[in-house]
C-alpha cells in the first residue's frame, strides 16, 4: 500500500498565494554575449547554430593548456559610459550595464526609474580581476600606487549598483552569487520582488567579465574545461560522447521585470510571463553533482509547483548543458526523473554549445534566449552533438534549429557548490 502524499508546509502559502499572488511580465532583454553585442544579435548568431569560441586575446594564454574562451568581440564600453567612469569599474559591470540600457530600451524605459524600480544581478566572480591586478601592483610597485578604485571594482555587487545609478532605479537592490546559477536565481528573485509589491519594476539577470589566466589555470587544473585548442568552434559540446568540458566565457543578459497590470497600463510589449522558479541544494559536493540529480529533480519540481504548471505543460527545456562529462549525464537524469515519459517527447537545447559557460552570465543569457524562444517560435539548437552520448538519450535539437509551437519553457542552472535554480516562462497574450 503506498503511503499518501503529504504537502509539507512550505507548498501551502505558495498554492494560496498563487490565486492573489502580483503576475510578473517580461518587457524587455538585452545581452553581450560571445555571438553579439545586442540580444538579437546574439539570438540570431544561435538561431544560425554559429559558436561564439575562439582563441584567447585579452592576455597571453601561451603558458596554459587551454588556449581558447567565449570573448565579447568588439566591445567599447565608451559606447555605454564616460570612458573615465569605464576605466575606474571592472569588465563585468561594463557588460551589465551595456545590457541593461538596451533591456530598458526595449521596454519603452527611460531613467530615472524612481523608488518602484529595483535591481537584482548575480554573479559568480564579480571583478576579481582587479583584486588580482592591485595585487600584483601591491608587489611590484608599493601600496602607494594601488588604485583607491581597486576594492570597489572588484566587489561582486557593482554590477547591480551601477546599473541601479545608470538607470536611477531607487528601490531594492540585490545580489546573488551563487555560481553558475546566479543568473537564473536573480531573475527568480527579481520576480518575487515585485510579487511581494517591493516595486513596480525589476532589472534582472546576470554578468561575469572574468577571462582571466587564474581561472583558465583553476579549472584546468579540476579536468573541467575543454582543451580542443585546434578546433574551438567544436569545442564546447554538450550531450555528445566526445565532450571534454565546458568552454570558459564571459557576458551578461539582462531582463526587464514588471508587474503585469502597470506593463499594460503603459502600453508595454509584454514578451513573456514569468510562471514561477524555485533553488535547491544538493548538499552533496563542491564540484561535482549529486549523481542521483535530486537537488536538480527538486529546483525542477518545484520550479513547475510555484508556476501552478505540469511537467506535460512544458514545451521546451533550456539545459544547462555544459559539455562536462559529469554534468550532462545528471542533467539528462533529473529531467527523466521529473518529466518521466515526457522527457522524450520535449525537445531539449543547450546554449553553451555556442555561447560558452560564462558562469554567472549564463543563467540570464539563457533566459533572454528563452524568452526570445517564446517570441519567435523557434527553438535554437545544440550543436558539435555529432556522436550522441548513450546515457543522453533525450532530444537535444540537434545541428539545426526547429519550428515548434512553444508555450511553456523551463530553464536549467546548476551551480558550482551544488546551488541550483530553474525557471518557468510562458507565453502570454498582450
Amino acid at each position: 500500500m503506498s503511503r499518501p502524499r503529504v504537502l509539507r508546509a512550505r507548498h501551502f502559502p505558495k498554492c494560496l498565494a498563487r490565486m492573489s499572488r502580483l503576475r510578473v511580465v517580461v518587457t524587455g532583454v538585452g545581452a553581450v554575449t560571445p555571438l553579439g553585442l545586442t540580444a538579437e544579435e546574439t539570438w540570431q548568431g544561435l538561431l544560425a547554430g554559429r559558436s561564439g569560441i575562439g582563441p584567447i586575446t585579452q592576455f597571453d594564454p601561451s603558458h596554459l593548456p587551454v588556449r581558447i574562451a567565449g570573448e565579447v568581440k568588439g566591445f567599447d564600453p565608451g559606447r555605454y559610459m564616460p570612458v573615465k567612469e569605464a576605466r575606474r569599474i571592472s569588465r563585468v559591470s561594463q557588460l551589465a550595464v551595456a545590457a541593461a540600457q538596451e533591456a530598458l530600451s526595449m521596454a519603452g524605459l527611460t531613467p530615472p526609474l524612481g523608488e518602484w524600480a529595483g535591481v537584482v544581478i548575480g554573479t559568480g566572480i564579480g571583478g576579481l580581476e582587479w583584486a588580482f591586478a592591485q595585487a600584483r601592483v601591491l608587489w611590484e610597485r608599493g601600496w602607494e600606487r594601488v588604485s583607491p578604485f581597486g576594492i570597489t571594482a572588484s566587489l561582486p555587487n557593482m554590477p547591480a549598483h551601477h546599473i541601479s545609478g545608470w538607470a536611477q532605479a531607487l528601490g531594492p537592490t540585490l545580489t546573488v552569487v551563487t555560481a553558475c546559477a546566479a543568473g537564473t536565481q536573480a531573475v527568480g528573485e527579481g520576480a518575487e520582488v515585485i510579487r511581494r509589491g517591493a516595486a513596480d519594476i525589476v532589472i534582472a539577470g546576470g554578468a561575469e567579465g572574468f577571462i582571466h589566466e587564474i581561472a583558465i589555470a583553476g579549472f584546468a587544473a579540476m579536468r573541467a574545461i575543454s582543451t580542443r585548442n585546434e578546433e574551438p568552434h567544436r569545442a564546447s559540446r554538450p550531450f555528445d560522447a566526445q565532450r571534454d568540458g565546458f568552454v570558459l566565457a564571459e557576458g551578461a543578459g539582462i531582463l526587464v521585470l514588471e508587474r503585469l497590470e502597470h506593463a499594460r497600463a503603459r502600453g508595454a510589449p509584454i514578451l513573456a510571463e514569468v510562471a514561477g522558479w524555485s533553488s535547491s541544494s544538493d548538499g552533496f559536493h563542491v564540484a561535482q553533482p549529486d549523481p542521483e540529480g535530486q537537488g536538480a529533480m527538486r529546483a525542477m519540481r518545484w520550479a513547475l509547483e510555484d508556476a501552478g504548471l505540469r511537467p506535460e505543460d512544458v514545451d521546451y527545456i533550456n539545459a544547462h548543458g555544459t559539455a562536462t562529462p559529469l554534468n550532462d549525464v545528471v542533467e539528462t537524469r533529473a529531467i527523466k526523473g521529473v518529466f518521466g515519459p515526457h522527457a522524450y517527447r520535449v525537445p531539449i537545447s543547450a546554449t553553451k554549445s555556442m555561447t560558452g559557460h560564462a558562469m554567472g552570465g549564463s543563467g540570464a543569457i539563457e533566459a533572454v534566449a528563452c524568452v526570445l524562444t517564446l517570441r519567435d517560435q523557434v527553438i535554437h539548437p545544440t550543436v558539435n552533438l555529432e556522436e550522441p552520448d548513450p546515457e543522453c538519450d533525450l532530444d537535444y535539437v540537434p545541428g539545426q534549429a526547429r519550428r515548434a509551437e512553444v508555450r511553456v519553457v523551463l530553464s536549467n542552472s546548476f551551480g558550482l557548490g551544488g546551488q541550483n535554480a530553474c525557471l518557468v516562462m510562458k507565453k502570454i497574450n498582450n
